[in-house]
């Protein structure tokens, strides 16, 4: 058994969709939306995704206990034809694969969670109005105050799937979307922020709750990735329903020389 590039869509949503919360991501990048930026490699039912969207491309491996061998194998055989620099999204352990041929740098462990208690979501009052291409000066202004460093895709407000709340002429709050596929029933919930000085007022969890009653009728999973030491974000997402159901690591790769 040796890893091959996959081309077939189906193919592929077939073996996500064994567990659509720990490939939400990958789920949602099936979609017209993301697939030309995507390249998918398979060795058996082992699937990986580089996703070229993004500078330097990312790199997203998960599998439950059962399956970290396989993909381990999986990823030690791909690693010579992977990009020089990347990163990379992995379930615990998996970095070993890619040990002899990158430096690996851990930038923190993460979290999935999954919408899994919507009685607790329908607990908090929703605030937020759709936004649009003309709002992209807005929410780059805000993510650079509020959230500086965060990955944020224009392309993504063509989704209809950011919500903010304003004030005057500026954002003060946001809630958007990674991903969202309407065919696959899947969306990654991101770029969650309150500008500072309106913090503290619940305006996160208003438009999160905003944002997830609109994904309510268009998809079944509701998912999130957030960082493992960010204490008060899982607090917010816990109150709202969410609940811990993966960890994962991110990394930064190198290629070693020669």
């Amino acid at each position: 058994m040796s890893v091959r590039a996959e081309h077939d869509r189906a193919v592929l949503a077939g073996l996500l969709s064994r567990d659509p919360v720990l490939h939400a991501y990958q789920l949602g990048d099936l979609d017209d939306f993301f697939w030309p930026y995507t390249s998918w490699y398979r060795r058996g039912d082992s699937v990986v995704l580089l996703y070229h969207g993004a500078t330097p491309p990312t790199l997203l491996a998960f599998a439950g206990p059962a399956e970290l061998g396989a993909m381990a194998a999986l990823l030690g055989e791909l690693a010579p034809v992977l990009p020089a620099r990347l990163q990379a999204h992995l379930s615990p352990g998996l970095e070993s694969a890619l040990d002899a041929a990158f430096r690996v740098t851990a930038t923190g462990p993460h979290l999935k969670m999954a919408l899994t208690d919507r009685t607790r979501l329908a607990a908090v009052a929703p605030a937020g109005e759709v936004l649009g291409r003309a709002d992209l000066p807005l929410l780059h202004e805000l993510y650079a105050t509020a959230y500086p460093g965060n990955w944020f895709d224009p392309r993504m407000v063509d989704t209809g799937r950011y919500v903010g709340v304003r004030e005057g002429d500026r954002l003060v709050a946001v809630a958007g979307v990674h991903v969202v596929s309407r065919v696959h029933r899947v969306a990654a919930v991101g770029n969650v922020t309150t500008r500072p000085g309106w913090r503290g007022r619940g305006l996160a969890a208003a438009v999160t709750a905003r944002l997830c009653g609109l994904l309510a009728t268009e998809v079944d999973q509701v998912t999130l990735n957030v960082a493992a030491t960010n204490s008060a974000a899982v607090r917010l997402y816990e109150r709202l329903g969410f609940s811990r159901v993966a960890d994962y690591g991110e990394f930064t790769l190198a290629a070693r020389a020669g």
